[in-house]
């Protein structure tokens, strides 16, 4: 029999909460675990909206458990440490990412990758270790074990910086990994939303030329004034792409819905990468002659590990990279989510739980 939420844990809780696959979300009692020996217990101020939370809400990737509570881009401010933590103390700022859990003994976890961990526990919507189901940021108290919990820098603001702990990690990450961080190299980065736009804002400060590829010219002015891409490149004009054709060494591409890779391929140099970081519902059409042509390369990339989580924060602070936000309150969510869908939000919206004055 299904525990109740309200009362398997003795931490009482509140959030938002969708019940079934229309998605909406509406207050919802919960608990959380106790603060363990290795635990922290935070108060959450703020919480990104990602759109995988949209994907999840509507059970689009077919493994939403309801009721459930979104939200994994969650910062806030220490209130509890178990006796063994040493990371934090209470007073200080904190955030948690997409993860809460890794199993800490494969060789994915050994070389700092929990990311890629077979039994990685996602910080909204799958069992914890207690078989309990986790819950997500779109609440007023998170709970974490300290290695999956970030020491936020002081010069980095907690409402900005939210988004960074997932838009930020999944497009730092492949940048660095595929080697797409030194400056001169050409970086492509498809679809300009809010995991595009921080793309953008770091392969700049890697000191990359930055070309944006968009479907249309409505955020051209934006994008070269604003974000200061060095091209941008409407796909469905046929002149600008033949005349774009081979310049790129790798493209990010963050499209989330469903869309043709060919255009981009034609785009990069020999040996270059199409990297998806965005997570459409339907497979993509991948024909092998573009590839076969040109030495090319269609891969993944999924956020980064704790570790390289940590360094992606302390480099945002370092550069002053924050993601363009529109702060909500939470219950303007569900009219948030009806507006991500239409892609009208510059570029992320981030929750107020609850007001840190």
């Amino acid at each position: 029999m299904a525990k109740n939420p309200e009362t398997e844990h003795p931490v009482k809780a509140f959030g938002y909460a969708a019940r079934d696959t229309s998605g909406f979300l509406s207050p919802f009692k919960f608990s959380r675990r106790a603060t363990g020996e290795r635990d922290v217990q935070f108060k959450v101020l703020y919480c990104g909206i990602c759109h995988s939370d949209l994907h999840m809400l509507k059970n689009e990737w077919g493994f939403t458990q309801y009721p459930i509570v979104p939200g994994h881009e969650i910062v806030g401010v220490v209130t509890e440490v178990g006796h063994k933590v040493e990371k934090v103390k209470v007073g200080d700022k904190v955030g948690v990412g997409c993860l809460v859990g890794s199993c800490r003994q494969c060789e994915q976890c050994s070389n700092n990758l929990e990311n890629y961990c077979p039994k990685q526990i996602l910080t909204y919507g799958v069992p914890y270790t207690d078989g309990t189901i986790t819950y997500g940021g779109y609440s007023n108290i998170m709970v974490a074990d300290e290695h999956f919990i970030i020491r936020w820098p002081e010069s980095l603001p907690l409402d900005k910086g939210a988004p960074l702990l997932c838009a930020g990690i999944t497009t730092y990450s492949p940048l660095r990994y595929f080697g797409l961080d030194k400056p001169g190299v050409r970086v492509g980065v498809a679809g300009l939303g809010g995991l595009g736009h921080v793309a953008v804002k770091f392969a700049k400060a890697f000191g990359a030329k930055v070309t944006v590829i968009s479907t249309s010219d409505g955020k051209k002015e934006e994008a070269i004034k604003h974000l200061g891409v060095d091209e941008f490149l409407v796909s469905r004009d046929p002149h600008q792409m033949q005349a774009a054709a081979g310049t790129l060494d790798g493209i990010i591409d963050t499209i989330s819905a469903n869309h043709p890779l060919v255009p981009l391929l034609s785009l990069l140099k020999p040996h270059g990468k199409v990297i998806l970081v965005g997570a459409p519902e339907k497979p993509l059409e991948l024909p092998a002659f573009p590839l076969i042509a040109g030495r090319k390369t269609v891969v993944g990339s999924a956020i980064g590990g704790l570790k390289e989580t940590q360094e992606m924060i302390d480099f945002a602070a370092k550069h002053n990279i924050m993601p363009d936000v529109e702060l909500i309150p939470i219950d303007y969510v569900n009219t948030a989510m009806e507006r991500l869908v239409k892609a009208e939000v510059k570029y992320r919206f981030v929750i107020e739980i609850e007001n840190p004055s």
